[in-house]
């Protein structure tokens, strides 16, 4: 039903507390075999292939590897990553909250190249934390109108999700990858309500209606 959620990237859960201490590098090395794909900072590739990781909420980045660990959303790639005795749970704890504390910026600030103190290698680190969706088709207007509908009260007025909710960011996420993700909820294949796995949440919006919110997504990083 429209009024409910527009959760494409949350299978819902509860999040508890962790009985880990994080430690960030032992995130760091975890990382290294993530970023193999999802790309040094968890931003993914351009095409929407892998999504972006990073800033995403930890709860939900655990929540995510066990549901992967346990087959209940199937994904090849992520098979050989996860077996628990390669990836136990206290290593998920790990690598969701670095994760989580990454930042992704949309453009760089200014700076003055000319001065003294400039220091370009960190500048070139900088540069390859930039992120920024795509202008995807759509009318961002009727988007942004719809979002805020049905979508806001749970992913954030703006897309960007709710992190103590464990609620996933879909403003800064591919557009292609929300296409795919549609597809999965709507042949069953991605579970949106564990406890309603019969739930048909996206068949009730038109592929224009998607379409164009996602457009309005595209745009919120601007």
């Amino acid at each position: 039903m429209k009024t409910r959620i527009l959760s494409l990237l949350l299978l819902a859960f509860c999040a508890s507390a962790s009985a880990y201490d994080y430690d960030p590098d032992i995130g760091e090395e975890i990382n290294e075999v993530c970023a193999g794909c999802h790309g040094e900072f968890g931003q993914g590739s351009e095409d929407g292939e892998y999504p972006r990781i990073a800033g995403q909420p930890a709860a939900y980045i655990e929540r995510q590897l066990h549901l992967f660990q346990d087959r209940k959303r199937p994904n090849l790639p992520m098979v050989e990553h996860v077996e628990e005795r390669q990836l136990p749970s206290e290593d998920i704890f790990h690598i969701a909250q670095y994760l989580s504390r990454i930042q992704l910026k949309t453009k760089l600030p200014p700076v003055d190249e000319q001065a003294p103190d400039f220091d370009a290698y960190a500048r070139l680190l900088e540069s390859k934390q930039l992120m920024q969706i795509p202008r995807a088709p759509g009318d961002v207007k009727k988007g942004r109108k719809l979002y805020r509908r049905e979508c806001g009260s749970c992913h954030g007025r703006e897309g960007w999700g709710r992190p103590k909710k464990g609620v996933p960011m879909l403003a800064g996420q591919y557009t292609d990858y929300l296409w795919r993700q549609v597809k999965k909820f709507r042949k069953g294949i991605r579970i949106h309500d564990e406890d309603d796995p019969e739930e048909e949440l996206l068949n009730d919006f038109r592929d224009e209606e998607l379409r164009d919110i996602f457009a309005y997504l595209s745009t919120v990083d601007d």
